[in-house]
């Protein structure tokens, strides 16, 4: 027997037979392999590597759980389990398809015979053609080979959470090349539990490539009946298949890429006596023939400590025997097992050990093994210790790290790094090292806190020291050198972006290697001290309170010892805030500063998260994350995001949660818990995006609540700081709760709640979801519904309590924020299952995690998300109100606030759409209520007008409303916006009807005058065409006919003045003094000497206040010696009311087209002779004296008598018949020459036409001109083209130009005026620069147009006439018809003039085409900057038309510092506010009691909870933070503490301080002292900070 097969193994071994088999073979396992990767879907990505970016993208099959799936899902779906470390993700079911779905039957199926058992069960299935399925490892081992590097080493880093065997030497697909994927190991980290000579139970913690353990290397050689791999798992755990083995499920015959390579798996100690092993044991598999892979046989048996052999039985011909036999020989022990053999276990010889394993129990078996190993590595002098990282010394297998090059240039200038932390002491690295983060950032957030809590009388002057000691810290921080540390960092993130990651997670490997031992003994030194404070707890004070002070320096220590990534970033964030605050970079930094942020950004885009909240110093580096976010958007554009928070007690999973959904590795040290917060993005795939509404994902870890290891002195203001943080952050906040505590559940719950609460009090709308972890049995329906039923209960109690915190009325939970107990509390399985650390993930763990994420993302779903800038903003407004400490007080929702203003230039424009189309409507009614067309004014025709342009604004209004980045923002105004854009339309109608029925009622008192005006013109013509036909035969004599008309002309003016007395100039001032007079004869009005009450610095000399009772009364009245602050701010708001309405009235006569009357003068002295007496009635403070009623008569009148004057003029220059004829002579002269030299009626009657349409269209030009240059300035003019904002810092920067302290009190009390004479200014200049290039060519442009129309008309008239064969009246009729809605002129205008001898009415339009280009022509020569002024309609001046409506706006001002409301609509709903408010002295106020000003700022005030302000003339004091409870012109206004300068005030003082002391009669002094900060502002920076800040 034995030669035949000698004989057979020389057959198989002749030349040339067993190389052709072997191409043979391995030419078909390369097609297998490749047909393998062609149905995985991995065809491409052997080259093209799969990514780990791609593998944490949030897709539609990520989110879904998948039992089976297709065999073109597999590794999709391998991945994403795998993520979730669900250790299924090996066991995955493929769908089969129909063809091999149903079972092979016969054709006669349908025929049931019996007694044919045995020939139906003997049915063979050979004939169904069924392949294999995909081995599961060969999809893992496909993924891995397909894999990029940091793909692969997240890979094994889940297999090795999966507790799964890792790939240790795996050959090359094709080329059998084998690797040793040392890379992958790099993140992995195991802790363990042992006992030491004492028996104390030490916890120890460390890199597996760095663990020195024991190595059993398992073998087989040949074929044998029992599994390997099977028998490793009963070894290390029985309960969990550690290595894949043959009765696994889904397990196949067929396998292509596991045979070959070597797995390695760990047995861990738990400390406990069921250890199965003394030791910690490194167990290797190869899989496979060893005979066959002799490489692999060779590593491991020159590394391991025991060698274990598979063997069916022993056989001297066998071709491995000469491999057994160097086994055996070795000095190493060994293990043989043979599957054909049933004996127990034997020890040969020394080391030597044989088990049989045929027909035996497995657990006798395994125990044999176990206790086999144990002696080998117990009896042996010198067992040989296994490190991963010395396998890389084998020259013959290529080790990754050592063969990308990327890889190893990351580890080298990592390693360059690390050079420089050698022999240093880990605080000593961080002080030296990182100086800028250290006592100088925390002394400076400390600063900051305080600089926010201001305490003290002296406000202004505390937060001037404050901000000084901040800016010397700033200056401390940029002064410190830059560490080679530090720069070596920089120079790596500024290379190529491959190298970068490595190096990035070099760097992470190596810290964390150099920080986990010292952390890992400060903590076991931590617990120890723990548990003896914990026993102490009420027994003994004395030792309590030393045990808990050694307890903090522990914890002192530990803050000390942690050193990661996360610093490094903060070190970098602090250079640069610190260049930005002393605005210039380090000296040795090689480049700008401004560059730094863009390495955080990139990091983030490269899956590291970025550090939001510092943990050590618990504070937000605002500058840095602002810069950053903006690099970020730079980078990846303005993104939509999705925002979820997650807040959880202290080592209560949320990390591990995070970590296992969405595969995120936060920034935590080795050994060490998350301090602070850090936020990850998180990719959308673009299938997925079609589904929600936002393109990333940023998720929000933070630090646990009640984190005593991490903050000895850590408090419950902390926990709701960071809690109110996260909440009002994340759109959505998992609440994370561990175990069944009720005390903890209760303290978390309140926490949360109360945040909560205050997102409400401030709008703020988030969503929340509980995640219960922990829970012993998440089966049971029952218990759920109760545990749901107690949350909800706890909840409402906590809600009760945080509300009479918060002072707001809640009852329970869901009067806060919407909440379904039902599907918004999700219950968790225990994380492991069994007892770490060789237990492996709980499944059920793994699918509540896909269940919350799909909850999640269907909630996310539903929301717009929030965009970058969106997110800075919250970040900004939700820090700065928690620094305000009173966070509901404090908070200002600056994204709102700035998209409100948006929505206000945009409700801006639609109101002048509407305005601008109601305007041309007004201005052709109003031609055709001149032109008697119409004599009467229907709204509904109005509105109907007005429809087109409507129907246009809804449409845009939708447009914005619906399709705007910020809908989600907007449509809280909607409903509102909609109803006001109703309301100014309704307004609008309505105003134009009563004009254009002013203008109906004036043309009826005009009848007259213009009846007057007519018949002398047409007297005239008749005169001078009598004196035309004696003057016949002098045509030629031009000097003659001149001299007799001119005599005919002054014959003529005479008898019309003799007819018709001229209007003359009128004295508005004399009439004043003289009504006056006559009306009240006990006043003495004659003392008025030109006095102007509104320049007047207070008004004490014409009010005089009722006496305060008691001496408190008395000695204020004394020491100030002037009116109350109150009174002051009354009788000036009075005054600005009085001055509104008067302008209003004097409007309304109309003195334009009606002419002046004194009684207008009437009606005014007696509206504010009645307004002052209604005034003096309501009040019980102060009484007027006769004094201020004449001297505000006066001062009303004097600043109206340009008004008056004007229009008067303008009336006078129409409707006097001299003048009016005057300025006709010219046009009369020709006419009368035309009659001298013999032409025709016709002619004579046409020239007549034209001479007066001259002014109709001059009129028409102006009117036309002013509302097209009102629309071009309201777009182009830089200071008017915008918002109210925008214009009020153009003002300012002119104030500032000019350096006006008149001009700068009357912006500051009135306003509206200033606005008024801002707006006229800025046209005039406007129409200065630009009146050649626009006004001139708007003009030419207006009147070509209207020389068309007229044209036109004529012509149509004509083929109207002779369509209905009638005369020139008809021709007249026709044609001024069709010219109504454009020229004031009609038939009326010709009556009188004779023309019954014109019957060649076609000649009217030949004479139009000849005459009218000429008269055009005179019109435009006339066109100047000097005429286009006058020539002006008073109500339609380019300036009036933005005046009304820019000034349409709300102009309450701020009780106290006079800053005017910035809500462009008039009569808003809501508060008052601005921006910034402005020194309070400003307004006069000063120091009660004293006649010290008020050098302070309403928003800092408001932050101070102690100091108060008197708001009347009694000395009844309010609080600055309770300034709502001080009166009515209070309660309106909300004022916020905001520390953010406006450095621009604080120079108008400086500036002005002298004229500010004249003005109110007071002093900067003692308390009210300019802080020397002040001074240093100049003016410059007063008017940058204007644009950066409004």
């Amino acid at each position: 027997m034995a030669t035949s097969q000698q004989e057979k193994n020389k057959d198989t071994e002749t030349p040339g037979g067993r190389p052709d088999q072997q191409l043979e073979e391995n030419k078909n396992r390369i097609e297998n392999i490749k047909h393998l990767f062609h149905k995985v879907l991995l065809t491409d990505r052997h080259q093209s590597k799969l990514r780990a970016e791609d593998v944490f993208e949030i897709s539609a099959h990520s989110i879904q759980s998948h039992e089976s799936c297709a065999e073109k899902d597999l590794v999709q779906t391998f991945l994403q389990n795998l993520l979730t470390i669900n250790y299924r993700a090996r066991y995955i079911n493929i769908k089969e398809t129909n063809e091999h779905h149903h079972t092979k039957q016969r054709e006669n199926d349908s025929k049931k015979q019996k007694g044919h058992f045995f020939k139906a069960m003997s049915l063979s299935n050979k004939g169904v053609s069924k392949p294999d399925p995909v081995h599961p490892m060969d999809v893992q081992m496909a993924v891995f080979h397909c894999a990029d590097s940091f793909l692969k080493q997240l890979m094994v880093t889940k297999l090795s959470q999966c507790q799964f065997a890792l790939p240790l030497l795996v050959p090359h697909p094709f080329t059998q090349q084998i690797e040793f994927p040392l890379w992958t190991f790099r993140q992995i980290n195991k802790d363990w539990k042992m006992r030491n000579s004492n028996n104390d139970i030490i916890i120890k913690e460390e890199p597996v490539y760095k663990t020195e353990t024991p190595m059993v290397s398992f073998f087989r050689f040949g074929s044998v009946s029992s599994s390997k791999s099977q028998l490793m798992n009963n070894l290390i755990n029985e309960k969990h298949n550690t290595f894949f083995h043959r009765n696994c499920p889904g397990s196949s015959r067929t396998r292509l890429l596991i045979d070959g390579v070597v797995e390695i798996a760990w047995f861990w100690l738990s400390g406990k006596d069921t250890d199965k092993f003394n030791n910690c044991i490194a167990f290797c598999n190869l899989h496979g023939d060893a005979g066959v892979h002799e490489k692999q046989l060779q590593i491991l048996t020159e590394m391991s400590s025991v060698n274990v052999v598979l063997l069916s039985q022993i056989d001297e011909n066998d071709k491995n025997i000469t491999k057994l036999e160097n086994l055996y020989s070795d000095s190493k022990p060994l293990i043989c097992l043979f599957s054909e053999d049933d004996s127990d276990l034997i020890e040969t010889d020394t080391g030597k050990y044989k088990i049989g394993l045929k027909d035996r129990n497995q657990s006798d078996v395994s125990e044999e093994l176990r206790r086999a190993i144990n002696d080998c590595l117990s009896s042996s002098a010198s067992v040989s210790m296994f490190k991963l990282e010395d396998l890389s010394k084998h020259s013959d297998i290529r080790v990754d790290e050592e063969n990308d090059e990327y890889c190893r240039r990351g580890r080298e200038a990592a390693q360059q790094m690390m050079s420089l932390l050698e022999n240093k002491s880990l605080r000593e690295i961080k002080e030296s090292f990182l100086p800028c983060q250290g006592k100088l950032w925390h002394q400076w957030c400390q600063k900051n806190k305080e600089l926010h809590r201001p305490q003290g009388e002296d406000i202004e002057q505390e937060i001037s020291r404050k901000q000084t000691e901040m800016k010397k810290i700033r200056y401390q921080q940029h002064k410190s050198h830059i560490s080679e540390f530090i720069k070596i960092f920089i120079k790596q993130m500024n290379s190529y972006a491959t190298n970068k990651s490595f190096f990035l997670k070099w760097l992470r490997i190596l810290l964390n290697e150099v920080t986990s031992s010292d952390l890992s003994a400060l903590q076991h030194k931590y617990e120890k001290n723990w548990s003896k404070v914990s026993k102490l707890k009420g027994n003994d004070k004395t030792n309590q309170l030393k045990e808990q002070r050694e307890l903090e320096k522990i914890s002192e220590e530990l803050q000390a010892a942690t050193f990661g990534l996360e610093h490094i970033i903060r070190e970098i964030g602090q250079i640069y805030e610190s260049c930005s605050s002393v605005k210039k970079s380090k000296k040795d930094l090689k480049f700008n500063f401004s560059s730094l942020p863009s390495l955080a950004a990139e990091m983030m885009i490269c899956g590291f998260p970025l550090e939001l909240m510092d943990g050590d110093a618990a504070h937000v580096p605002l500058i840095w994350i602002t810069a950053v976010l903006d690099e970020l958007m730079s980078i990846i554009g303005d993104q939509s995001i999705f925002v979820i928070s997650v807040l959880g007690l202290q080592s209560s999973g949320k990390s591990t949660m995070l970590n296992a959904m969405f595969g995120l590795q936060f920034a935590v040290s080795a050994g060490r818990c998350t301090r602070g917060a850090f936020m990850q993005l998180i990719r959308v795939s673009e299938e997925m995006k079609y589904q929600v509404k936002f393109d990333y994902i940023l998720v929000v870890d933070t630090e646990g609540l009640q984190a005593l290891e991490c903050n000895g002195n850590s408090t419950r203001h902390h926990d709701n700081e960071l809690a109110t943080f996260v909440v009002g952050l994340g759109q959505l906040t998992l609440i994370n709760i561990f175990g069944e505590n009720p005390a903890e559940m209760q303290d978390i719950l309140q926490i949360v709640v109360q945040a909560f609460l205050r997102m409400k009090k401030v709008k703020l709308n988030p969503s929340c979801m509980f995640v219960h972890q922990n829970v012993s049995d998440v089966t049971a329906g029952e218990k759920n519904m109760e545990g749901r039923r107690r949350m909800l209960q706890t909840l409402d109690e906590m809600t009760k309590l945080a509300a009479e915190d918060e002072n707001i009325n809640a009852e329970c939970f869901s009067d806060v924020i919407n909440f379904d107990v039902q599907n918004d509390v999700k219950y968790f399985a225990q994380l492991w299952e069994g007892s770490p650390p060789m237990a492996p993930p709980n499944p059920n763990y793994c699918e509540n995690i896909q269940e919350l994420k799909k909850t999640i993302i269907s909630k996310a779903s539903k929301s717009n998300g929030m965009r970058l800038t969106h997110l800075k903003k919250h970040i900004q407004d939700l820090w700065e109100g928690l620094l305000n400490e009173r966070f509901v007080f404090s908070f200002r929702n600056s994204l709102e606030i700035s998209v409100y203003r948006r929505l206000e230039t945009e409700y801006s424009k639609w109101t002048w759409t509407l305005r601008s189309a109601m305007m041309e409507i007004q201005t052709k009614l109003h031609n055709k209520i001149e032109n008697e067309a119409i004599h009467e004014i229907d709204e509904t025709e109005l509105q109907r007008e007005l429809k087109e342009k409507s129907d246009e604004v809804k449409k845009c209004m939708c447009n914005f409303f619906d399709k705007d980045p910020d809908a989600d923002i907007l449509i809280q105004w909607k409903t509102s916006f909609e109803i006001k854009i109703k309301d100014v339309q309704e307004s609008i109608v309505r105003e134009t009807k009563r004009k254009l029925n002013e203008i109906l009622q004036q043309r009826d008192l005009k009848k007259k005058i213009d009846a007057h005006r007519t018949q002398h013109e047409n007297n005239l013509l008749e005169k001078s065409k009598e004196l035309a036909l004696k003057l016949k035969d002098k045509t030629n004599d031009e000097e003659t006919l001149k001299r007799e008309f001119d005599l005919f002309w002054e014959e003529w003016v005479k008898k019309v003045i003799t007819d018709s007395p001229p209007i003359k100039d009128i004295n508005i001032l004399k009439d004043v003094r003289k009504l006056l007079s006559d009306m009240y004869e006990s006043l003495n009005v004659d003392h008025w000497k030109d006095s102007d009450i509104f320049t007047l610095q207070n008004y004490s000399g014409y009010v005089q206040e009722k006496k305060s009772r008691g001496l408190t009364g008395f000695i204020k009245k004394l020491i100030s010696g002037s009116l109350s602050h109150q009174t002051e701010s009354k009788v000036r708001a009075l005054i600005n009311e009085i001055v509104q309405q008067t302008e209003i009235m004097i409007q309304s006569f109309n003195i334009l087209k009606l002419g002046y009357n004194n009684s207008c003068i009437q009606k005014l002295i007696d509206y504010i002779k009645t307004k002052l007496k209604e005034d003096e009635e309501e009040s019980v403070k102060y009484v007027f004296k006769k004094e201020f009623f004449i001297d505000l008569v006066f001062s009303i009148f004097k600043r109206a008598e340009k008004t008056f004057n004007d229009q008067h003029r303008m009336f006078r220059e129409v409707n006097d018949p001299v003048l009016y004829l005057e300025k006709k002579r010219n046009e009369y002269y020709s006419i009368f020459k035309k009659y001298c030299r013999g032409a025709t009626s016709a002619a004579i009657f046409v020239e007549i036409i034209c001479q007066k349409l001259k002014e109709p269209i001059e009129q028409s030009v102006y009117k036309q001109t002013a509302r097209d240059l009102a629309d071009e300035i309201r777009s182009n003019c830089p200071s008017l083209n915008g918002n109210r904002s925008n214009i009020e810092i153009h003002i300012l920067k002119k104030l500032a130009e000019e350096e006006n302290f008149d001009k700068y009190m009357n912006y500051i009390h009135n306003p509206k005026d200033h606005f008024k004479d801002f707006i006229r200014d800025e046209v005039h200049q406007y129409i200065s620069d630009k009146f050649s290039i626009s006004v001139q060519s708007k003009m030419n442009q207006n009147i070509k147009v209207l020389q068309k129309k007229i044209l036109t008309a004529a012509h149509e008239s004509t083929e109207d006439v002779e369509v209905k064969r009638g005369d020139v009246d008809l021709w007249l009729k026709f044609f001024t018809q069709k010219l109504s809605d454009v020229l004031i002129f009609s038939v009326k205008d010709f009556s009188g003039v004779k023309h019954d001898d014109v019957d060649d009415f076609k000649l009217s339009e030949d004479v139009i085409n000849t005459d009218l280009p000429s008269i055009i022509s005179e019109i435009s020569r006339e066109f100047s900057t000097d005429t286009f002024d006058e020539k002006l309609d008073l109500n339609y001046r380019p300036d009036e038309i933005l005046i009304d409506h820019l000034c349409r706006c709300c102009w309450v001002q701020c009780p106290f510092c006079k800053a005017t409301c910035n809500n462009t609509i008039e009569n808003h709903d809501g508060d008052h506010s601005v921006p910034f408010h402005r020194v309070i002295e400003i307004n006069g106020w000063h120091y009660w009691g004293t006649t010290n000003l008020s050098a302070e700022i309403c928003t800092t005030q408001v932050a101070n909870h102690t100091a108060g302000f008197y708001p009347d003339s009694t000395d009844r004091r309010v609080l600055w933070r309770e300034y709502r409870t001080a009166g009515e012109r209070f309660k309106k206004w909300s004022i916020t503490p905001n520390l953010a300068e406006l450095p621009y005030w604080k120079w108008f003082v400086c500036r002005f301080q002298k004229d500010l002391e004249k003005h109110y009669k007071k002093t900067f002094q003692d308390r009210g002292k300019i802080p020397d900060e002040w001074r240093q502002i100049t003016k410059q920076e007063a008017v940058e900070s204007l644009d950066k800040h409004i």
